[in-house]
């Protein structure tokens, strides 16, 4: 099958073996037990066989023992290729000494798995050449009189990539649950923030899609590496912060009155969180679904959540004259700070609780603090203590039915107990994901048309929130203070990817706004219709043209070209919705 390989375990020895296995990143976990090995025969002289399928997306240690005795005869670290078919030969050198010898052999090589990322990128790259080509030639005046000539289109037809205009202002107000953004001075939307939103959408739905059924494209089971897959979510509430703190300066700054603003804000929330609640749940073509496995957590409802709770807190405490700069300060180099102090303070006792509850929170059967996985981590001392308090907390008020029974911590871990990465207490730390985000969109106000200033300022903070990560997991995978640990919404995984965000938009910011060279597409167009793209790839998952029956289940490359092509469908799509400048309000 997909992401396994063969493996023939041939026995030379007298005894019965038995053959165990560990994956590379199970931090700390039981050798799982694979098959036992028979003993030759040793009248007629043929080794005792037995055929294993082992994974091939880790490393992995096998370990073998003897039945008779408690001595390890080999313990063989290694990564299978897919579809490889291996030999390890189980034989002994010398019987008076006993020494035992374990070759691992290689009988059919695998195959390159990786290969048609290659071909993937290689036929965008393709795509992307003939675009930029032809709009070159679209440059010479008698090219594109032709042009125009033969599809019959008037000169002021413009290729859409060529256009920096944007829907009126009024569609900045609701058209999206991450308000649209304007700039104060030219009236004219930052195309990079909505080109920052299009990629961690795009990105969010590949992955969502399968991405390929690659391991490197889903979630870490549990702490450490940063894959592509958790990185879109973390940067759409990131730039939702964003949104929020330009969106509102422009509404107060047009008169709407704090009343109003608020019941605009509670209502975007309450629709975020009802339809979150209705496309994180089976569809009807799935048969009817019952109330008592209704799942109460999901991707939307804790963007609502976070999007309530910080627009209100930046509405509430908003002064007059405070994101123009004209607000007094006692540290000029602070000005994006101090003029904000209750804000401040109000996140930071967020952080507290968070703190508190996760390290302090007694949990059953649990010590206290605990951040593991649980299942077979740990050495199995702790099965089902998932999440420690957070899998505690989401279990006590939500019920084991209500939150997600899948995690991907089961895979490399096998836990038993349900977890939902987007739990009551992660939310926390979203909220501080998107307060620091607001931080970049203050940055924008306050510094608006320096860019030097605004650059430098997104530097800053983007390297202030990696000496925090660092210091916070000790530059390690699993010895720090706190792991990164996306399941969980970690504080160190917050600002580690706090500071990829500050990092990413200081580099849209210049291509896009600053030096205009490049327009953001074809990432700016699903960014204007991020709320429609991000329900409408959920509702329309398992429907052609998103989904077909494939010839190969077993092949990355299939699965490969089924998920690209649906994501490239969503980016056409939100593409014709921009022409025809239609966009989905909330």
């Amino acid at each position: 099958r997909m992401d396994q390989a063969l493996l023939l375990v041939r026995n030379e020895l007298g005894p019965r073996l038995l053959l165990a296995t560990r994956a590379g990143p199970c931090h700390r976990c039981l050798y799982q037990f694979l098959a036992f090995v028979p003993p030759s025969n040793g009248s007629l002289r043929e080794p005792g066989t037995v055929a294993v399928m082992v994974d091939s997306q880790h490393p992995l240690t096998l370990l073998l023992n003897s039945s008779v005795g408690d001595g390890i005869l080999c313990k063989i670290q290694y990564h299978f290729g897919e579809f490889g078919n291996y030999s390890l030969v189980v034989k002994s050198l010398n019987t008076s000494a006993q020494t035992v010898s374990c070759d691992l052999v290689i009988n059919e090589g695998p195959i390159n798995s990786y290969l048609p990322i290659l071909f993937a990128f290689l036929i965008y790259m393709g795509i992307l050449a003939i675009l930029v080509v032809g709009r070159l030639f679209m440059k010479v005046d008698p090219v594109r009189n032709w042009v125009y000539k033969k599809l019959n289109l008037r000169e002021t037809d413009r290729p859409i990539n060529s256009e920096l205009g944007s829907p009126n202002t009024t569609d900045a107000v609701s058209s999206d649950p991450t308000p649209r953004l304007w700039s104060t001075a030219s009236r004219r939307r930052l195309r990079s923030l909505d080109t920052f939103r299009g990629l961690s959408l795009i990105i969010m739905v590949f992955v969502n899609y399968g991405g390929g059924k690659y391991w490197f494209f889903k979630h870490e089971s549990w702490n450490g590496k940063l894959h592509l897959s958790p990185a879109p979510t973390s940067r759409f509430v990131f730039i939702m912060g964003t949104s929020i703190a330009l969106a509102l300066g422009s509404m107060l700054r047009r008169g709407a009155s704090k009343r109003r603003v608020l019941g605009k804000i509670l209502w975007r929330s309450f629709l975020l969180i009802l339809l979150g609640i209705i496309v994180v749940n089976p569809n009807y073509c799935l048969g009817p679904l019952s109330w008592d496995n209704l799942r109460i957590p999901g991707v939307l409802q804790r963007l609502g959540f976070s999007y309530l709770v910080v627009a209100a807190l930046e509405l509430l405490f908003t002064r007059a004259g405070a994101d123009s700069g004209t607000v007094e300060t006692p540290c000029p180099a602070l000005k994006d700070i101090l003029p904000y102090w209750p804000q401040w303070i109000f996140i930071l006792m967020l952080e507290v609780i968070w703190l508190c509850l996760t390290f302090l929170l007694p949990v059953p059967g649990c010590p206290r603090g605990y951040l593991g996985p649980g299942g077979i981590g740990d050495f199995g001392n702790y099965p089902n203590c998932t999440g420690g308090a957070a899998g505690y907390i989401d279990r006590l008020l939500l019920g084991e039915n209500h939150i997600y029974q899948h995690p991907s911590s089961n895979v490399i871990y096998r836990t038993t107990m349900p977890y939902d990465p987007e739990g009551i207490l992660g939310t926390i730390n979203t909220i501080v994901m998107a307060f620091l985000g607001l931080q970049a969109g203050k940055i924008l106000l306050l510094y608006k048309d320096q860019h030097k200033q605004i650059m430098s300022r997104f530097v800053i903070w983007g390297i202030g929130m990696g000496i925090i990560s660092a210091i916070l997991t000790k530059c390690s995978k699993e010895e720090g203070f706190i792991p990164i640990n996306k399941n969980l919404w970690s504080i160190s995984y917050v600002t580690t990817m706090s500071c990829f965000a500050f990092i990413l938009l200081l580099l849209m910011y210049y291509l896009v706004d600053v030096k205009k060279l490049w327009s953001g597409a074809p990432f700016f167009y699903p960014g204007m219709n991020s709320i429609l793209v991000y329900i409408g790839h959920g509702v329309f998952e398992n429907y052609f043209p998103f989904k077909w029956k494939m010839r190969d289940s077993q092949s990355h490359a299939e699965h490969l070209a089924q998920n690209l092509t649906a994501t490239t469908l969503w980016v056409i799509i939100s593409y014709g919705l921009y022409r025809k400048k239609i966009f989905w309000k909330i």
